[in-house]
This record gives C-alpha cells, sequence and structure tokens, in this order.
C-alpha cells in the first residue's frame, strides 16, 4: 500500500477567500473525491491544532493499492480541478509518499 501525504501552508487571503475559508473549501472539496475516483482505498484531511505560526495548515492522508493507483488519482479530472484550487491558494506544499507494509 502507498500512503500519500500532503502539507499545505495556506495564503491569508486568495481567491477572494480568508486562509480558514479556503481551507473548508479545500477539506470539503477533497472529501468528496473517494466517491468519484475508486484507486482511492482512505482519505483524511485535517487543519493544524498545533500553536507553532510556522507550521502547515492543513494535511492530507491518503492511501492506494500501489504507485499505479497514486497516479491514476492525480490524473483524474476530480482531482486535477481540486489541484488547481489548492494551487492558487497555496503558499507552500510538501509531499510525503512511502510504502505501508501490509499486515
Amino acid at each position: 500500500m502507498i500512503r500519500h501525504i500532503v502539507l499545505w501552508k495556506l495564503a491569508d487571503f486568495a481567491e477572494g477567500n480568508s486562509r480558514r475559508d479556503n481551507a473548508a473549501l479545500i477539506r470539503q472539496s477533497l472529501m468528496t473525491l473517494p466517491g468519484v475516483i475508486p484507486e482511492i482505498r482512505s482519505l483524511e484531511v485535517h487543519d493544524n491544532a498545533g500553536p507553532d505560526a510556522g507550521a502547515f495548515d492543513l494535511v492530507l492522508v491518503s492511501d492506494f493499492d500501489d504507485l499505479a493507483a497514486l497516479e491514476r488519482y492525480q490524473s483524474h479530472p476530480a482531482h486535477k480541478a481540486v489541484a488547481a484550487f489548492v494551487k492558487a491558494v497555496r503558499t507552500d506544499r510538501a509531499v510525503v509518499d512511502y510504502v505501508v507494509p501490509e499486515p
């Protein structure tokens, strides 16, 4: 299994919305994807709860059967639409993909 983790820092104001509103829009949009993209085994989106002002604002944690499934997810039109919005409102991004051993 492949675990795909993405962290975003969001602009204070972008696309006519506050950081908080854009975080909510991103979360809502991402949470619709499991019903649209069959390659997604699991998907979670969370806001940073810590006090560190330099921390990332949002984290996406999603699981896929393999790298090919992750690539199909990333090229899916529904994912591309969400990614385009995120790109317009983020200031920074970090990604890690790793193999999770099966039990």
